[in-house]
């Protein structure tokens, strides 16, 4: 016969079962908080800043989405920079830095996600997948680039698709400006959910072209740490510019030169 109880290990046992019970309705609550509102969170795309002419392209992805992209083209340039800009931000926000990058002699070819700017439907993550792949069949079937004159940019959200893409496509190199380690562990500092949105971390290691990592020591917006933690991730050649003081938004002015003296020879094949 097993041996009775005490009242007092009854009550340790009671307390530990509500603690545990507590612990998994919690944990349901968050899964079910991230699957209802992380797309808002993730995808708060603004107005469009731009309207649709003849600079505009229009690429079809495969998941029959019409993109919105440009093209902006160097004289006497054999590089293009394939450009994936942040969360709040669309093309025509991002061009004036990008003609910047043209008249210092790198093409560039950017393209907006599923709902931002004149795309059309609704952003998601294999929806931006999508707008990247049709963007680098473009750049490569139509534009006549081969794959090691391509380097993706990916600026904060854009590090998601840029790592997707670079994980299994060749190019030349990869920047990664303000880059989470995955979009939840902005929120919650380590893997919480048993499923995450654009998982750099994860894909990182498996990279072999050479990467250059952007970051303000200072960002709120992504931390820092997930700069260090993409370094340390990262088994193929790689390069850094941690900028000392400051945050998500200005990096490139805060920097200064020093921005230049490495995102151009980087993507120009002269540090590699």
């Amino acid at each position: 016969m097993p041996p009775l109880r005490t009242p007092h290990k009854q009550m340790i046992a009671n307390v530990s079962i509500l603690l545990i019970a507590s612990l998994c309705i919690l944990y349901a609550g968050i899964n079910a908080y991230a699957a209802l509102h992380s797309r808002k969170l993730i995808f708060p795309a603004p107005p469009s800043s731009y309207q649709d002419d003849a600079s505009i392209l229009k690429l079809q992805s495969s998941a029959g989405m019409s993109i919105s992209a440009y093209y902006l083209k160097a004289s006497n340039s054999d590089r293009i920079l394939i450009y994936s800009h942040g969360n709040g931000e669309d093309i025509g926000m991002a061009r004036p830095w990008l003609q910047d990058l043209q008249q210092k002699g790198i093409s560039v070819f950017a393209y907006d996600y599923p709902g931002y700017g004149t795309s059309l439907g609704s952003p998601s993550e294999a929806g931006c997948y999508a707008a990247i792949h049709a963007s680098y069949k473009y750049v490569t079937e139509t534009l006549g680039y081969r794959p090691e004159q391509i380097t993706l940019y990916g600026r904060s959200l854009g590090s998601g698709p840029s790592t997707w893409l670079a994980e299994r496509t060749q190019v030349a190199g990869l920047i990664l400006d303000g880059a989470f380690t995955s979009t939840f562990r902005v929120m919650t500092q380590i893997k919480l959910l048993p499923w995450d949105r654009f998982d750099n971390y994860a894909r990182l290691p498996r990279i072999q072209c050479p990467v250059l990592i952007i970051h303000g020591t200072e960002d709120r917006i992504v931390p820092f740490q997930h700069a260090l933690k993409n370094w340390r991730a990262i088994t193929g050649p790689k390069y850094k510019l941690f900028v000392e003081g400051a945050g998500h938004g200005g990096l490139i002015d805060f920097a200064g030169p020093d921005y230049w003296n490495i995102t151009l020879p980087f993507i120009q094949g002269k540090l590699l």
